[in-house]
């Protein structure tokens, strides 16, 4: 263990990550890596952290189904890229969850589809809480119901669910019903933990802090004034940068694989000091 506090194995294993996501997600002959002969599903894989994540598995070795509503986003994705399929799946879609899961093994699920709603308890409507919790919770309370019974079966899996520090973990102004389905996914991550931890599948969750992604450039744009609106975002990160996908990608391969195997019903935050 270094002066960090990190392993030098999980220092390793970060840059590791780092360098094949920015090499284009491939590793020579795709025969080494910490998840080889893994099988995953990413949900929300078309962009920003979803994105980083499927580029990082596949770079570590591992058969990715990037799923995204957006079937364009995945297949450009995987265009050029081994070990990458992209799906079309709407999360919103109870029936499609069940068709696409169906058939398919999967040892590892990252569920990382997910909506910002803005606005305070005031201001958030009806639908928007409705919204905040179909796509933020209940798509992943019906993706790990449709991939567990095939876990338990084959006797091991890994289950990880993408939270934010805007949840149980801190609250923040106006992301009322984002915090709150935020907070639930926490909870669903220790229930789905406690109920399987008897039978070697292992839930856990991630909370990212501000990351810059695509998703984050659209609020600011919505912003009257986006400049300002950036920097201020910014100004409230204790390192004075946001996070980079590929920064909760690496936890996310932690996560998934082996070297994580006595980690189960844990939150693993990843914010750069934002919650100190």
């Amino acid at each position: 263990m270094n002066d960090t506090g990190q392993t030098i194995s999980q220092q390793e294993a970060q840059h590791h990550v780092q360098q094949n996501v920015q090499s284009g997600g491939q590793t020579a002959g795709r025969t080494h890596g910490r998840l080889v002969g893994k099988r995953l599903f990413v949900t929300g894989a078309g962009q920003g952290i979803g994105r980083a994540i499927a580029l990082a598995c596949a770079a570590e070795g591992a058969e990715v189904s990037a799923s995204d509503r957006s079937y364009e986003k995945v297949s450009l994705l995987a265009d050029g890229r081994d070990g990458i399929v992209p799906l079309s799946l709407d999360v919103t879609d109870p029936a499609a969850i069940r068709e696409t899961l169906a058939t398919r093994a999967v040892d590892v699920l990252v569920n990382c589809a997910g909506w910002v709603a803005a606005g305070s308890i005031g201001e958030a409507s009806e639908e928007d809480w409705a919204r905040s919790f179909e796509i933020n919770v209940t798509a992943m309370f019906r993706t790990i119901k449709a991939v567990l019974p095939g876990m338990v079966e084959r006797g091991f899996g890994s289950i990880i669910n993408i939270s934010s520090v805007v949840s149980s973990i801190s609250g923040v102004p106006n992301r009322a019903a984002y915090g709150a389905s935020k907070a639930a996914v926490i909870g669903l991550t220790k229930a789905v933990a406690a109920d399987v931890i008897d039978r070697h599948v292992r839930c856990n969750a991630v909370a990212p802090g501000t990351t810059a992604s695509p998703s984050l450039d659209e609020r600011i744009a919505a912003f009257d004034d986006p400049v300002a609106a950036r920097r201020d975002f910014i100004a409230r990160q204790p390192m004075g940068r946001l996070g980079r996908p590929e920064e909760i990608a690496a936890a996310v391969v932690w996560l998934a694989g082996d070297d994580s195997a006595f980690v189960t019903g844990t939150v693993v935050v990843v914010d750069g000091g934002q919650t100190l």
